[in-house]
């Protein structure tokens, strides 16, 4: 899956994103990821990640989920990344498909991005039980892979790991 709006090749890079340039193009799981949650099956899924720009100080993301078996919709999320000029701080604007629109806010260190729930809001008919934070970690392993971990914590259950996932440049 190419990305919907990915004029990368024909902007230029806006300095500011610089220190994430190592994020941008499409990325697709290898193997499936692994997802479980006390309130939930175990399942694996296979995803593809899309980072773009167009020459603004933004990246635009589309994640987009599916089960590793029946290849049926699961996830998608879509946003902006942006960093605190002059700063190692960065954000991601994310709106989820489950109704949920979060800002994660967290740290870069070299190829390792460390975020957390900074605000949350969902529809007023969201699925129970609401999730109440979330943390995420990118990372560029040293092989050139990818590797994405989300905890998730909801009204009932505490921060804890719910998915984990390596991606693979396709572009």
């Amino acid at each position: 899956m190419a990305c919907p709006v990915n004029h990368t090749a024909s902007a230029e890079l806006n300095p500011a994103i610089l220190p994430l340039d190592w994020l941008l193009g499409t990325w697709e799981s290898e193997e499936p990821g692994e997802g479980c949650f006390p309130t939930i099956n175990p399942f694996r899924y296979i995803e593809t990640l899309c980072f773009s720009h167009v020459g603004q100080p933004v990246i635009n993301f589309m994640f987009n989920a599916f089960h590793a078996e029946s290849k049926k919709p699961l996830h998608r999320e879509c946003g902006f990344i942006r960093i605190q000029p002059g700063t190692n701080r960065v954000a991601f604007i994310i709106a989820q498909n489950s109704g949920l629109v979060e800002i994660e806010e967290g740290e870069l260190t070299g190829h390792q991005l460390n975020l957390q729930t900074h605000a949350l809001a969902r529809i007023s008919f969201a699925k129970e039980p609401h999730v109440q934070q979330i943390s995420r970690v990118f990372q560029l392993r040293p092989d050139g892979r990818l590797e994405q971990t989300v905890s998730m914590a909801t009204d009932n259950q505490p921060l804890m790991q719910h998915l984990r996932i390596t991606y693979r440049r396709s572009s």
